[in-house]
């Protein structure tokens, strides 16, 4: 039976827990947003280098989310055994996860690089993709570091400690801010770079942060401790099996997840530099507020994981109630900011007129799949907790790529609806995912 005093402590844990996290995610999208705010505003009225690292981000995005989602499958296992006092078990799988994920990230670093060729085949502007691929590439370099930060990241939120990898994650963005600010522009004795300047300024913000933490486990005690747990017997290839087994299926959900933004993008281009250029901006807001969709599924992740751990069934019953609750009003409160503020947001990135009317009227149907997007985030959390993880790529399969592509291709080129048209397909695949993760959800709950 739900208590609704236990659900209140349960909105208080999990919100200490979400919002060092969300400004922990906000990072990756604070960078990106400095990097089309200066880029946009070193480009004035011309859309070319807003449009370039639109594509650069977007393109990416498809390894640097496989990237991440390999990192994500330690904190359940983490958090299972951190509940259980099993520590010795815990710095083993730090141990493996320091030697997998960095090869893995040479591995996607790669095959990245050799994409590069793609670019030129998506039907996009031959100007934009020229000025695209040094971005794209520093992109590449920075995956590596990438799944390093990620090894350490999210085994401290395994722990429940969300507070450091924010207070780094805030350090390296100031670092990319100034970054931005010296090579875009070209101030304190550099050349203005543009776009290449924002690819470099990201890539060295990307590469202190492993560095940072690293370093915070190696003066911290108590995660000094830690480290002097690693063991010669570790079994390498058992703790990987586990952590692949857990990480890949949910790499596999935010692949094809983003694989549907980066279809929707390239199709976006096929309308020109003005629809590219409000869509990146649209996507800039509509992913800072994802964010906070993240740290809720993060907190509920580790919440369930604690719980599963120590097999609490009535704690597992309220975490998950109070992380829907969240989710539902978390994804209700940007749905409304978007629609009220979708004439004033776009003028942050720039002064095109044109710009700013289309991307005013792509807020409408982003707004609209807030509420979805919110509530799988967070279903998508509480299966990782209780590492039910191979459903997800599945239903993702469906919803994302069988359901959210082709018919936002149908309401774009169909029904001749444009490039708003083109997000009707959001609506439809999120909400599909948003329902079939919370049946599975509630089903694993009562078994």
């Amino acid at each position: 039976m739900i208590s609704y005093s236990r659900l209140k402590q349960q909105y208080a844990a999990n919100l200490k827990l979400a919002f060092p996290v969300a400004l922990s995610q906000l990072g990756y999208t604070i960078v990106q947003f400095a990097d089309n705010a200066m880029v946009g505003a070193y480009g004035g009225n011309d859309p070319i280098p807003l449009s370039a690292v639109s594509l650069g981000v977007m393109i990416s995005f498809v390894l640097f989310s496989l990237a991440l989602g390999v990192t994500l499958g330690i904190t359940p296992i983490i958090g299972e055994h951190f509940a259980r006092g099993e520590y010795r078990k815990s710095a083993h799988y730090l141990q493996t996860s320091v030697v997998l994920y960095p090869i893995l990230g040479i591995i996607f670093m790669l095959l990245q690089i050799a994409s590069e060729p793609l670019l030129y085949h998506l039907g996009q502007p031959v100007e934009v993709v020229d000025m695209a691929l040094p971005y794209y590439r520093f992109m590449a370099y920075s995956l590596p570091a990438i799944m390093l930060y990620g090894c350490f990241k999210q085994f401290m939120e395994g722990t429940g400690n969300t507070v450091t990898p924010m207070a780094i994650a805030l350090t390296t963005n100031l670092i990319n801010i100034l970054f931005n600010w010296l090579f875009i522009f070209g101030k304190g004795g550099f050349e203005p770079m543009g776009v290449y300047g924002a690819g470099l300024a990201t890539l060295i913000a990307r590469w202190i942060s492993p560095v940072l933490i690293i370093a915070y486990f190696i003066f911290i005690p108590k995660y000094r401790d830690y480290l002097q747990l690693f063991s010669r017997g570790v079994n390498y290839i058992k703790n990987g099996a586990r952590l692949l087994a857990i990480g890949t299926p949910v790499a596999g959900q935010m692949l094809l997840e983003g694989s549907a933004f980066v279809v929707t993008s390239i199709m976006m281009g096929w309308f020109g530099e003005i629809a590219l250029a409000a869509n990146q901006i649209v996507m800039t807001y509509g992913n800072a507020a994802f964010m906070m969709t993240v740290a809720l599924g993060s907190a509920a992740t580790i919440r369930v994981s604690h719980s599963y751990g120590i097999r609490d069934k009535e704690s597992l019953r309220h975490a998950v109630t109070a992380a829907t609750h969240l989710a539902i009003a978390w994804g209700t409160f940007v749905l409304v900011a978007f629609i009220v503020l979708r004439f004033t947001l776009p003028r942050l990135f720039t002064p095109n007129e044109e710009i700013i009317a289309l991307a005013a009227q792509m807020f409408i149907p982003v707004a609209i799949y807030q509420l979805s997007d919110s509530i799988q985030g967070s279903m998508v959390g509480v299966m990782r907790g209780i590492q039910d993880v191979k459903s997800i790529a599945l239903i993702s399969l469906f919803a994302y790529v069988l359901l959210n592509i082709p018919v936002g291709y149908f309401f774009a080129f169909t029904l001749n609806l444009g490039s708003t048209g083109l997000l009707i397909g959001y609506i439809v695949g999120l909400s599909t995912a948003a329902i079939a993760y919370s049946v599975r959800v509630a089903h694993q709950v009562r078994k």
